[in-house]
Order: structure tokens, then sequence, then C-alpha cells
């Protein structure tokens, strides 16, 4: 499918091959790893079943300013799998009874952001524009691509995930009857600059939570980890992926399943910005962590476990304490542990980050019936852990 186009105030794409040079110099946006065409590139190539787009807005001179991911997917709501589940069934069912939602279809979303990590990685804009104007001509320009080709119509749109510094901006959202909502919120554990090896991170923490840690790491000694290479990634995929899907399938909230034949070119065109490893019981891979170290953060990405041997072994745990252990190494300032698990990553010293999602129906009636049923919805409640001897290095916002 190819679709390229152009208004007054955009420049629409199917592909990132389809991007000129020029574009990508003006825009100057491949600082940040999350839009630099090598791994817009990988996602998009191993995701043959989503439709991929990019925006591209243009000042009044025509200028690009800002640069937009879009992707379209296919939304099951069984995918929703917290106590808000039921509510949102019976939702469905009656909004399929009055014609709604299509018949015994999925919803097809457009999602302004990226589908596979959490936080703000669907718009680029440069600097020195106005942001809130920027926001309102994405609105724009997104119902335009929408509605100008079949193949690319959607029955709602979703942009993600945006931290309260930026609602003040994307608030402007509302005059497109856009509903803002949050789901799972992102943990976040801030790499204190006097810890210099993993030992300056346990000394920090209470002795109930030093004594976790070290009963984590005598239960995982049997563990061994290896590096992912380009020379070994292939053997490894298979399993990898089961161990995947194991996770995924036991996530709350999922927007599409990610395919890990993406790794092969995310390690290839990032190299050591892309963290892969693989954790062994004798000849049996049990587990795998992934991440993107972005500018000075880590991103942890996804990770694949084996829940039959994870209490014996303590895998997870071993994979939060591994990620603090690369950031700290790598001397980095933050660690973003993504969604899902809150209370296990805030005893490792994480914090809830919260990120807002605006999402609207095509559909005037539908959409004020979303509106009413997403001020139900709410991140699943947990109890906030503090293992550090300072409370202040996890009590933020």
């Amino acid at each position: 499918m190819k679709f390229c186009s152009n208004t007054n105030n955009a420049s629409f794409f199917a592909s990132v091959d389809d991007i000129s040079e020029d574009i990508w110099q003006i825009l100057n946006c491949e600082n940040n790893i999350y839009f630099h065409r090598d791994f817009l590139k990988s996602i998009e190539k191993n995701h043959p079943k989503i439709l991929f787009s990019y925006i591209v807005l243009n000042d009044e001179n025509k200028q690009p300013i800002a640069l937009a991911s879009v992707q379209i997917v296919d939304f099951y709501i069984n995918g929703i799998k917290n106590d808000l589940e039921s509510f949102l069934k019976k939702i469905e069912q009656f909004a399929r009874k009055i014609h709604l939602f299509p018949s015994k279809k999925p919803l097809r979303l457009l999602i302004c952001g990226n589908t596979f990590v959490s936080g703000e990685h669907g718009v680029f804009i440069k600097k020195n524009n106005d942001k809130k104007k920027v926001i309102k001509k994405l609105a724009k320009s997104i119902s335009h691509l929408s509605n100008s080709n079949k193949s690319l119509k959607a029955d709602a749109y979703l942009l993600k995930d945006f931290t309260n510094e930026s609602l003040f901006i994307t608030n402007e959202l509302k005059e497109y009857y856009y509903h803002p909502f949050l789901v799972e919120p992102n943990m976040v554990l801030k790499i204190d600059e006097q810890w210099h090896s993993f030992d300056d991170y346990l000394a920090a923490m209470k002795t109930k939570f030093r004594v976790k840690a070290r009963k984590a790491f005598k239960q995982s000694l049997s563990l061994r980890i290896e590096e992912v290479t380009l020379k070994n990634i292939e053997d490894q995929l298979p399993e990898m992926t089961t161990l995947y899907q194991k996770v995924a399938n036991n996530a709350d909230f999922n927007l599409g399943t990610f395919n890990l034949a993406s790794y092969k070119n995310l390690k290839e065109k990032l190299g050591e910005n892309y963290i892969l490893k693989t954790y062994w019981l004798e000849d049996k891979i049990v587990g795998f962590i992934s991440g993107i170290v972005s500018n000075t953060s880590l991103d942890a990405h996804f990770v694949g476990i084996d829940y039959s041997l994870n209490r014996t072994y303590a895998i997870y745990q071993r994979m939060l304490y591994d990620y603090i252990e690369i950031a700290i190494n790598k001397k980095l300032k933050t660690l973003n542990y993504g969604r899902t698990a809150s209370e296990i990553k805030s005893s490792v010293g994480a914090y809830p980050q919260d990120l807002t999602m605006y999402l609207r129906h095509k559909k005037t009636i539908t959409n004020k019936i979303l509106k009413l049923f997403l001020q139900r919805v709410q991140p699943t409640p947990f109890q906030q852990k503090f293992p550090f001897k300072k409370i202040e290095l996890v009590n933020e916002k």
C-alpha cells in the first residue's frame, strides 16, 4: 500500500523510505532514537500486518516543523484484562447492539505514538515552534489521513503517551473531541549520581529491601546470562518468542503483538544502544530482557519469562536488578521500566509516572458514549514501596 500526499499544512508518507533526505535534515530529529529512521524502519519492516504512516507537519512557509509516527491496528476489547474488562465488554455489547461498533469485528484504531514502547515517542516538534498550534495541526492532519484513503480509514484515533508536563499543550486535543484517560503508569527509577556500582545501589537501600535483593541473587545463581549478538540471535529467537508471548498474554493492556524478528534489525542498526540478554538454566533459555539506550535513559523494552521456573529462580526479580546495573554502568540518569508489574518495580525503587492518552471515535454518538466509560477507566491500584533510606529518590510524580 502506497499513500503519499500533501496539504497546505502537512505531507503524508506510507513508509520511512518515502521521506526525503531534505526533510530529515531540516527536522534534525534523529538525535532522538525513537525518531531515527533506522529505528522506525526496523519496526515497520517486521510488522506487515500493521499499516504505517508518517505525517510531516509544515509551517506557513511549507517548511517541516514536526514529524508524527502513525500506525493502524485492529484492537480487540478482550485485550484488556484488568478489573474493567467486564464493564468494557458491557459497553461493547451495548454499542454493537445499536450498530455503533461493527458487528463481531475488532475496533480499527489509528495510533499516533509508539505501539510497542511507553512514552512520548509519537510526535517530534522542532524547537522554537508553538507546540499548541502543532498539536492542532496534527489533529486536523490525522482526520485528513483517515478520510483520504480507504485503506487507512479507522474507527477511532488514539494519541499516546503524554507526561503531566505536556498536558497544557495536549489538552488542546479536547477542542477536537478527544477524551483524556490513564491506564497503567510508566515506572521510573532515577539513577543517583552517587551510584558508581550496583553495590552503591544496594547500600542506599533499607535493610529489608537489601536482604530481598541478595536473596534474589542467591536464588538466581544457577542462571547463566548471555549477550545476544548478531551471530547467535537467529538460534535464540524462536524460544525467546515463546517466552515473550507468555508475558504478553498476562499483560493488562496490549495494543499489539511485537515481532521479535525486529531485534535483529534493531541490534544491527543500534549496536550497543540496544540491550539484549538471555537467561539460561543449563541448556534452556528461561528468560530474556531487551532495552533501548536513549540519550541519558535506559528504556526497558520487552521481556520473556518461563513462569514455571520464575518463583524458584527469581528470574523476573533478577531482571529488574540487572536493568539497574546496566543503567549504572552506562552512567545513565533514568531507567524507564514501562508499564505492568508496578508494585514489584516500586520495590526496587521505581515510582509511577502518569502517561495520558487521548481517544476519539469518529462517530459523534459513539464518541459521547466513549467519554462516559473512559471516565471510569483508572490504573490498577498498587502499594507503592519505598526501599531507599532517602525517600526523595522515589517520591516524585
